[in-house]
């Protein structure tokens, strides 16, 4: 099977260098953004940047180039995986509209929506139907972290989209001996957790730089689990995707792992740092910091409740400190479970 990763920041390199290990002998190529970049990694035949400590298998290939060049590779692959941040996801598809190979996006968030805009920030498949609509494409989604993915330690993703071609393509080029493969038909329902997760890993990072305990962590999760699932219901998913790998899987692991980059920046908050030291301190992107107003603008518009998204934003907004959202969580009527 011949695949392109267009993207080498640490997930896209630990997703190629899962493929190139794979037993059936992969043709992978990781393409990377700038030319400099492609030559520190041929040199060291490793991400030293973005995944240090992780060499490459020797099939691996590196490649760099313009649009016109990505293109021409993605004609002439069996799939194309794009492993950018959210931000860079409209440019790659519009770029590879007429591409005929299955497509799949790594990235997990809502499109930020420009300031003063009046447009809603869009999930990837709503972005794809909008730039692509002709493109064959989907998401890999799930409970992952880049360095263990890249030391081929044992995980579970999901491969959604509509269209069987795309699943059927990310399970034969993933399911191995280290990564188990699920397929899904309900991208939205696989995007939305995605996107939300990161919300509340901010969240939880926050409850546990504060040190509440134990028992605020895990109403935390709880409660965050039951907005995702609100939110995703009321964009059209189903409510069992939430109980699977990209809902509960994906929560629990970017909330309590100590490799989430978006735990950190809420463990950084709670600890006095402004947004921008947390933001800074990272080296790679929090996409919870990006979507957080997104996904409670959709909420909104929606009639949504997502009291745990609305606190994280204000704290980023800098209108509320650490203690008061805690406070205005608290302090809120009760209700009843379920609603």
């Amino acid at each position: 099977m011949k695949i392109i990763v267009c993207g080498a920041g640490a997930w896209g390199t630990a997703v190629a260098i899962s493929a190139a290990a794979h037993p059936d002998r992969h043709a992978v190529t990781l393409w990377a953004r700038s030319s400099a970049q492609l030559q520190a990694m041929q040199a060291a035949r490793c991400n030293a940047r973005y995944l240090p400590g992780a060499p490459f298998p020797a099939a691996l290939q590196l490649a760099s180039g313009d649009a016109d060049e990505l293109l021409a590779r993605a004609q002439a692959s069996d799939l194309v995986v794009l492993a950018a941040p959210m931000a860079a996801l409209r440019g790659l598809l519009s770029a590879l509209g007429s591409c005929r190979a299955p497509v799949a996006w790594l990235c997990k968030g809502f499109e930020a929506s420009p300031p003063n805009s009046g447009s809603l920030g869009l999930l990837g498949h709503e972005i794809r139907a909008q730039v692509a609509p002709d493109l064959i494409a989907g998401v890999l989604s799930g409970p992952s972290f880049a360095q263990e993915v890249a030391a081929a330690q044992p995980t579970a993703l999901v491969a959604a989209s509509e269209h069987a071609a795309v699943r059927d393509a990310l399970v034969q080029a993933f399911h191995g001996p280290s990564v188990r493969v699920y397929a899904n038909d309900d991208i939205v329902g696989v995007e939305v957790g995605g996107a939300v997760k990161n919300v509340l890993a901010i969240a939880t990072g926050l409850c546990d730089g504060l040190a509440l305990g134990l028992n605020a962590r895990a109403a935390l999760i709880t409660r965050g689990l039951a907005e995702m699932t609100r939110l995703g219901l009321a964009l059209g998913a189903r409510v069992d995707t939430f109980m699977g790998l990209s809902g509960l899987g994906d929560l629990v692991l970017t909330a309590t792992g100590d490799l989430s980059r978006n735990r950190r920046v809420g463990l950084l908050l709670a600890k006095g740092r402004t947004l921008d030291e947390a933001v800074a301190s990272l080296g790679h992107v929090a996409e919870g910091v990006y979507c957080a107003r997104t996904v409670v603008q959709r909420a909104r518009l929606l009639g949504v409740e997502m009291p745990i998204s609305e606190g994280v934003v204000s704290l980023l907004d800098g209108s509320r400190t650490p203690a008061q959202v805690v406070a205005a969580l608290m302090e809120r009527d009760p209700a009843v479970e379920g609603a």
